[in-house]
């Protein structure tokens, strides 16, 4: 892969480790600023600015006399630009570069000139521990034939940051001319929290069981563009249903508590779906036929259809190439949707990947999508990166991982996948969960706990992130889940040694830290009862209130539009199904009042654009987050975009990013939040495709990231059908029971494996009477061959 690395800064003397340990001075309300307007000469640039950028272009730096004030401003031009860019920075020095404080904010501000619409405020920050690195890009710059003043506010200084540096990158042919730049301190804009819960509940949050169940069984969880939530079920896991053609789906409405039932066409039981650009659900294949013992597993069908939210009804799209029960769906950068995996019509698994067209509203035919014939399982968990390619966390469903290193980072374009290093023990990450973290200008992933149905070991507490900012990125360690309570049988007791939880499900939050929450200790049994905050900025846990409903196989939880998180479902193997809805408050609904977003000027945005809102309080951050479509602890396109603003008063201007890879087409919750974390309810505004940009060539606003991969590459492997897949994938051994029962084709290692002791863990989990399916008896729990399994005289010692 051509190596486009972020260059070192061009011809600056590195930092020496005397000025790394020099005393940083406190900020003050004065312009941080040292030389703003170039008016003090250095070498071959003024004193305490340098040249910088990196990638193939021809550029010019230069002092000009056409100034805002004084007489010197300083001009960067590229005349030819093939990638990268060019910019004037502040001096990576401890003489120059701004001290700050981690927790503060800091407004920047400076007057321009611009040729060019590819141009951006940038910054970088000095980690004590790693040194200097790219932190983000602020606010794009309109083209300005005259001086025009800029102003954004840079998010909370990170954990670890000592010092700032930024300038303007210009990314696309012409040239951007600046001065006069200022940078201060914001004055911490609210008083302390007050707690309006009690001291527990403003610690940890609360959870509430709602008084109405939810009529379906759910497992499919979409939130919509209305506030409203799509719940989808198909035959919810229920032989009977499936026999007698009742699928179903329902919406629920949070402002009213109720529930409306939703004729379903097909058996959407273990689709994929996700939101299209003009806030249609996409959902594609599900449950063509259950498994028959001594013949096939589960089939996925080739069907598609696109829920409507506004009619409330199910539309038939043209059909896929093959089927694909349980696959993937992610949306691109170009509002197209990508999908990989799953079980075919006749169980095997499938090698198509398929795409869906946004300009056509259709899937294409095979001939136009890159396949690499490759089998990435079942739900695989690809994240859209910032240049468009996508990241294989290793989260998946069911039995091992892919082969090699259990991650690995695709490229469409160039139909390559490269493998990931660092993922720890990847064939225990079945039912992990995995979320680009907050916010997704950092471009890091987590990834958390996980176990294995087919060899069925206590679930894992492991956690991994990996920065996708570096050249060549890996997992590492992250801290421990926290551990909770299980329910082995005999009520919940404290988790010990290393028990942790698979069916994880992750949420990002407005306030920018992670809800994990749910799980289980073993397949479809043993429920664990533990929910956590994940900081990103610190990378620790805190443990909150725990859900009290089991929360395990096809449960689902997701943010709603006011900030509460809602959970749904549990599906354990005795075939029961939990119709009971938690409601979790996170604790910054616990802090007093929250601000509120009094007006919205303009809810239709564009990339690149600055959209101005105003609030009844001062706020100290902005995002957007990409609504929930999540099932199976998986939502690859869940997302938090970081809005940098302009504060003047109660008038907060946003600036929305440039590159569509980051917040893809759609609608998305805009979230106001004040310094305590505090988030208002959320608006509706809906960010247009990449037609919007005001520069044709979108890669401008891409930056060289995990461009210098050393993993193992592979392109195309030989076309072929399929992949055999067991009939088992699920880890049910069907010989036993109806289909909506699982007996695990692996009992957990305590039990030994005489049919007394799988007798009687069968019976702690309430499987009751247990038909023999056939004349098969695997797992001997039909000693005195009646036909029933686990009756008394089968568990009668001898």
């Amino acid at each position: 892969m051509k190596n486009r690395r972020r260059q070192a800064l061009l011809g600056v003397t590195a930092l020496t480790a005397g000025l790394l340990l020099a005393t940083p001075q406190p900020a003050s309300a004065a312009n941080l600023i040292k030389n703003p307007g170039f008016e003090t000469a250095g070498g071959d640039m003024p004193y305490c600015w340098e040249k910088s950028g990196w990638g193939d272009n021809d550029f010019t730096f230069s002092t000009t006399a056409d100034a805002h004030s004084g007489t010197k401003a300083m001009k960067v031009e590229l005349t030819r630009r093939v990638e990268g860019d060019r910019k004037a920075l502040i001096t990576e020095s401890a003489a120059c570069a701004p001290v700050v404080t981690p927790g503060k904010q800091y407004d920047l501000s400076l007057w321009y000139k611009s040729t060019t619409p590819d141009t951006a405020v940038t910054l970088f920050r000095h980690d004590t521990t790693a040194g200097w690195q790219y932190w983000t890009d602020l606010k794009t710059l309109e083209m300005a034939g005259s001086w025009t003043q800029a102003s954004v506010r840079t998010p909370e200084v990170p954990t670890g940051t000592d010092r700032i540096t930024w300038g303007v990158s210009v990314y696309g042919t012409g040239s951007a001319t600046t001065d006069d730049y200022t940078m201060e301190q914001v004055a911490d804009p609210v008083p302390p929290a007050q707690c309006t819960g009690t001291a527990d509940q403003c610690a940890n949050g609360r959870w509430d069981v709602l008084p109405t169940q939810n009529p379906v069984r759910s497992m499919h969880s979409v939130v919509l563009n209305n506030g409203k939530v799509l719940l989808i079920a198909g035959s919810g896991n229920s032989e009977e249903q499936f026999d007698a053609g009742t699928f179903t789906s329902a919406v629920y409405d949070p402002a009213t508590g109720a529930y409306k039932v939703i004729p379903t066409p097909k058996d959407m039981f273990c689709a994929g779906h996700v939101q299209l650009q003009d806030g249609r659900v996409l959902v594609m294949s599900g449950n063509k036929a259950y498994p028959v013992v001594g013949g096939h597993g589960y089939e996925g069908f080739k069907d598609s259809y696109v829920f409507d939210p506004v009619t409330e009804t199910y539309s038939k799209t043209n059909d896929m190439n093959d089927g694909h029960w349980y696959p993937s769906a992610t949306v691109l950068g170009n509002g197209d949707v990508i999908s990989f995996g799953g079980l075919r019509e006749d169980s095997t698994g499938s090698v198509t990947a398929e795409l869906f067209s946004q300009a056509e509203q259709q899937w294409q035919p095979l001939w136009k999508v890159n396949q690499t014939w490759s089998y990435w399982g079942l739900y695989p968990s690809m994240i859209l990166m910032q240049d468009g390619r996508l990241f294989y966390s290793g989260s998946h469903v069911f039995g091992n991982n892919i082969p090699g290193t259990g991650s690995a980072i695709y490229d469409y374009g160039a139909n390559t996948i490269t493998q990931v290093p660092g993922l720890q023990n990847k064939d225990e990450r079945d039912q992990s969960a995995s979320v680009l973290l907050p916010p997704a200008q950092d471009q890091k992933v987590l990834t958390l706990g996980g176990g294995n149905i087919d060899s069925n070991p206590e679930a894992n507490r492991l956690t991994d992130v990996i920065d996708l900012k570096q050249p060549n990125p890996a997992y590492v360690a992250g801290p421990p889940l926290p551990q909770g309570t299980v329910d082995l049988g005999n009520g919940p007791q404290p988790e010990t040694g290393n028990q942790g939880k698979m069916y994880v499900s992750a949420v990002l939050l407005p306030d920018g830290k992670v809800l994990e929450t749910g799980g289980g200790l073993h397949n479809r049994a043993n429920p664990v009862h533990e929910s956590s905050l994940y900081d990103p900025d610190t990378g620790t846990f805190d443990p909150v209130a725990a859900d009290p409903e089991a929360r395990g196989y096809h449960s689902s939880a997701f943010l709603l539009p006011d900030g509460r998180v809602m959970a749904t479902g549990d599906n354990p193997g005795n075939g029961t199904w939990n119709h009971n809805v938690s409601i979790y408050t996170p604790p910054y609904l616990l802090k007093g009042p929250r601000p509120s977003i009094t007006s919205v000027i303009d809810t239709e945005w564009t990339y690149g654009d600055t959209q101005r809102i105003t609030v009844d309080r001062p706020i100290a951050k902005a995002e957007l987050i990409r609504p929930a479509a999540v099932t199976h602890s998986s939502d690859p396109n869940q997302r938090f975009v970081d809005l940098p603003l302009a504060v003047d008063g109660d008038n907060v201007d946003l600036n929305v990013t440039s590159n569509p890879n980051l917040a893809p087409p759609g609608w998305y919750m805009l979230f106001a939040v004040d310094a305590n974390g505090v988030p208002s309810v959320a608006k509706w505004v809906h960010l247009q495709g990449p037609a919007a940009l005001s520069a044709t060539d979108a890669s401008a606003h891409v930056h060289a990231f995990a461009d210098d991969l050393s993993g193992k590459v592979t392109g195309p492997g030989k076309k072929r059908t399929s992949q055999k897949v067991s009939p088992t994938v699920s880890g049910c051994d069907r010989h036993y029971g109806s289909l909506n029962v699982c007996v695990p084709t692996a009992f957990p290692k305590e039990v030994k494996a005489t049919a007394a002791a799988r007798c009687t863990w069968l019976k702690k989990n309430d499987y009751g009477r247990l038909k023999v399916n056939g004349k098969d008896d695997p797992l001997g729990l039909d000693r005195n061959k009646d036909g029933i399994a686990c009756g008394k005289a089968d568990v009668r010692k001898r």
